[in-house]
């Protein structure tokens, strides 16, 4: 049995998803972070970089039991119940390499670009400018990819869709469109039509606080 915890987040989306294609029971805790949960004691010691979401796998023993980063669960999850991850050559390498992309490019990108627009205390055009520009550049990157490939690593749906995911769901955010980057329009609509997806998506909505 497997517990989640998780937030409204697209990192948190990425493993909601993955344990519902898999079709795997889980528990899903909330951590809400706008209130700083993810900073208590309890919470630290599941993973000390107090960031959502976080897997815990009780077949192994308290202490060694939790997993942190969205992209290692989901690695961890595709590789132990052998779906969703090619397991040799370069159809694996390419699920990787999308994998890294999303960490190093996509990711950082879109979520200091929502930062800098909507939560930082004063207004810093460059910073804005800098990831914005960004965040739009590494969404043109993946069009290009989309525009030769069914699915972000090939023919097959994998890991790597999952995790571009996350931050294509939540790319209002970034203040990203999908008016110049069509290709990343028409996958993001096949994503939207598979039921895990939208049970994920139903889930993690749910976690959401209303306003106050």
């Amino acid at each position: 049995m497997y517990k989640l915890y998780a937030f409204a987040s697209p990192n948190s989306l990425k493993a909601v998803i993955g344990l519902e294609e898999l079709e795997l029971e889980y528990e899903l805790i909330g951590v809400n972070i706008r209130k700083g949960e993810q900073k208590s004691a309890d919470y630290l010691a599941l993973n000390p970089n107090g960031k959502v979401p976080v897997l815990v796998d009780d077949q192994y023993a308290e202490g060694d039991d939790a997993l942190a980063e969205s992209a290692a669960i989901l690695v961890y999850l595709a590789e132990r119940h052998g779906k969703l991850l090619p397991t040799i050559g370069m159809a694996r390498a390419r699920v990787f390499e999308q994998l890294f992309f999303h960490a190093s490019g996509i990711a950082p990108a879109f979520g200091q670009s929502g930062f800098f627009q909507k939560n930082a205390s004063e207004r810093l055009p460059l910073a804005i400018d800098r990831f914005q520009s960004e965040a739009n550049r590494t969404a043109a990157i993946l069009d290009q990819v989309l525009a030769r490939r069914r699915y972000v690593a090939g023919d097959d749906y994998t890991i790597a869709d999952i995790a571009h995911f996350g931050w294509m769901w939540r790319r209002e955010f970034a203040n990203v469109t999908f008016e110049e980057i069509p290709n990343v329009a028409r996958w993001y609509e096949a994503m939207t039509a598979r039921p895990a997806v939208q049970r994920a998506i139903k889930r993690v909505e749910a976690l959401m606080p209303p306003q106050a």
